[in-house]
C-alpha cells in the first residue's frame, strides 16, 4: 500500500489548541482563522479545481495500471481540513462526491482511498455509510482511526480523545471486521498530554494540541481494545 496526498496547499493556519479533560490539549480547527489569507507567491499560480482534477487524472491513468500489475494499492488521503480553498488553491478531495469522482477516473482496486472516519465526520457524513460505500467496492486501501466533535461541517471542529467524539468507534471497528479488511489501521492524531510536553524527545507533533509517544500509546491501546471487543462478540455468537 502506498498512501499519498494530492493538494497544492494545506491550511495549517486554521489549527489551534483547546484545553480538554485533565488539562490535555485538543487540536481544533476554524476556517475563519485562515480563509482570507493571501496566496503564497512561493507556491506559484493558484490551482483551480479543474487544474488539479486534470493533473490527478493524468497521474492516475499513468500510475494505476503499473501499480495494479505490481500488486500495489494506492490510497489517496482526503483533504484534511476538508475546506474549499487554502491560500487560493482549490481542495479537490474535500467532499464525499470528490471521493466518488476519484474512484471513477480509473476503475481498479489499486485506485482507492485512505478511509478516515474522523475526516468523514468533519465533512458531516455518516462514517458507517461512507465505509460501506467504499468497502463494498473494494476501495479501502488504508484506514486512519480517530475521533472528532464537529461544530460546523467542513470548517469548524475539534480532534478529540477517541472516547469523546461523535464517531462511534466501536461501530466503525465492527464494519472493519464485517468487511474482512486486511490492510493497515493507523490510530492517529494523539492528544497533547503533560508527559509528552515534559519529555519532548518522542514524536514531534506538527499540530497545536497534538501529543507524542504517551498519547499515541493511548490511541493504540484503545484501538486494540475495540478489536478485542468485536472479536469477543463474534466468539460468543452475540449479534451487535
Amino acid at each position: 500500500m502506498v498512501e499519498y496526498n494530492f493538494y497544492a496547499h494545506r491550511l495549517m493556519e486554521g489549527y489551534y489548541e483547546e484545553k480538554t479533560r485533565g488539562g490535555a490539549g485538543n487540536t481544533s480547527f476554524d476556517y475563519e482563522k485562515g480563509k482570507n489569507l493571501p496566496t503564497d507567491p512561493k507556491l506559484g499560480t493558484p490551482q483551480t479545481a479543474e487544474m488539479l482534477w486534470n493533473s490527478l487524472t493524468y497521474f492516475l491513468k499513468a500510475v494505476i495500471p503499473v501499480a495494479e500489475k505490481a500488486g500495489v494499492r494506492m490510497a489517496l488521503h482526503p483533504n484534511d481540513p476538508p475546506i474549499p480553498v487554502s491560500h487560493g488553491h482549490a481542495q479537490i478531495m474535500a467532499t464525499f462526491k470528490d471521493w466518488q469522482r476519484l474512484l471513477q477516473i480509473v476503475d481498479s482496486p489499486s485506485n482507492g482511498m485512505t478511509y478516515d472516519c474522523g475526516v468523514t465526520r468533519e465533512m458531516g457524513e455518516d462514517p458507517i455509510e461512507v465505509f460501506r460505500y467504499l468497502g463494498s467496492r473494494d476501495r479501502i486501501n488504508h484506514i486512519h482511526y480517530r475521533n472528532v466533535t464537529v461544530e460546523k461541517p467542513y470548517v469548524k471542529y475539534s480532534e478529540v480523545f477517541f472516547d469523546e467524539g461523535q464517531v462511534n468507534m466501536f461501530a466503525v471497528m465492527q464494519e472493519i471486521f464485517k468487511l474482512g479488511y486486511k490492510f493497515g489501521i493507523y490510530p492517529e492524531h494523539p492528544r497533547a498530554l503533560d508527559y509528552d510536553k515534559e519529555h519532548p524527545g518522542g514524536i514531534k507533533n506538527m499540530y497545536p494540541g497534538g501529543g507524542g509517544y504517551a498519547a499515541q500509546a493511548y490511541n493504540v491501546a484503545y484501538t486494540k481494545a475495540m478489536m478485542q471487543a468485536v472479536l469477543s462478540l463474534k466468539e460468543s455468537g452475540v449479534s451487535a
